[in-house]
């Protein structure tokens, strides 16, 4: 599947990659996550990836200023079982205090998948989960104010809320596929669920919003995710469909078209370049400018393809069919 998904971040207008931990087995070690980024270059060269590790028990301080000095960038949780891959995932942030410490002195990134997982006592499942994580944000924040943190894939609009509440060390990403859905979209549509869930169309406003304002802690992110069309499609009685959207081969001009949908164009450098990367201390120099030129699609719009195929792997993308009204100029 790597073969088939890699390059598809330079097809989707991107040069950077900011890599996600969350494999079978997770990356977890310094040596795993370097090794992966080795193998992701050989497929796609031309594409700089920043590296992550996973959130666990065998994590220690000093793996942390080991990956630090390795250019490892980040550190992704997960709480248990709340989305894809996160069977080992967190169930208590106190425990990784040492940890966080360490990244907080060494400049490294923690990301947040924002949720906890559903729970009846509490009256806790997908649509409030979100909502329900955010004391623990605000209480990491408190504890290390200097430790760079991410909320990732904000799906309400108190989510947004809480990152503006925020210092300037949390940022929040957004995805273009929440940009575009609602709960309605992936109710029955088992091709539009992802967790976090989109939600009431009053928390896609707010999304929105924030990017119009221009708020520069909040850019993109997109949490795109290949699962094989058989995982996506399909379900039994004991087993649901895949979570996850897969948007990389048409990321940049999908966000072009939703950030014109709402009035937004003038944000586009800004929301999926200039603010991530001045979060994530990755300036541009004067040598290594890499333009991306989206033009206006013609006879009407960009026809997404029904699929990518690769050999035996195949994906289905989000927008399957569909028509944009953007472009990436190139010269082939």
């Amino acid at each position: 599947m790597s073969s088939l998904v890699t390059p598809h971040v330079k097809k989707g207008g991107f040069n950077l990659a900011y890599v996600m931990p969350n494999l079978k087995p997770p990356i977890t070690t310094t040596a795993q996550a370097l090794e992966y980024k080795k193998n992701l270059e050989m497929i796609e060269p031309s594409v700089e990836y920043l590296m992550t590790l996973y959130l666990s028990p065998e994590l220690t301080p000093e793996e942390i200023k080991k990956a630090k000095a390795a250019g490892v960038v980040g550190v992704k949780s997960y709480p248990r079982g709340v989305t894809t891959n996160s069977d080992g995932g967190i169930e208590s942030y106190e425990t990784y205090y040492p940890i966080f410490e360490a990244m907080q002195e060494v400049d490294m990134v923690l990301n947040l998948h924002g949720e906890i997982p559903s729970d009846v006592s509490t009256n806790t499942h997908i649509l409030n989960a979100e909502p329900k994580f955010l004391p623990h944000l605000f209480k990491l924040h408190a504890t290390f104010p200097r430790l760079r943190i991410v909320l990732e894939h904000a799906t309400t609009r108190a989510a947004v809320d809480a990152v503006k509440k925020c210092g300037p060390t949390v940022a929040c990403t957004i995805t273009a596929h929440h940009l575009s859905l609602t709960v309605d979209d992936w109710a029955g549509q088992s091709w539009n669920f992802c967790k976090p869930v989109a939600k009431y169309p009053d928390d896609r406003l707010a999304l929105r919003e924030v990017i119009s304002e221009g708020h520069p802690r909040f850019f993109l992110g997109s949490d795109s995710a290949p699962h094989p069309p058989h995982t996506k499609s399909t379900s039994t009685a004991s087993h649901g469909c895949a979570a996850g959207i897969y948007t990389s081969p048409i990321l940049l001009p999908l966000v072009a078209d939703l950030l014109e949908s709402f009035n937004a164009l003038e944000r586009l450098e800004d929301f999926v370049s200039n603010f991530g990367r001045a979060f994530y201390k990755q300036t541009l120099s004067v040598g290594n400018q890499k333009r991306v030129t989206l033009r206006r699609a013609s006879s009407g719009g960009f026809r997404v393809q029904d699929n990518y195929v690769l050999v035996d792997d195949s994906l289905v993308p989000f927008y399957a069919g569909k028509e944009l009204r953007w472009e990436i100029a190139r010269d082939d």
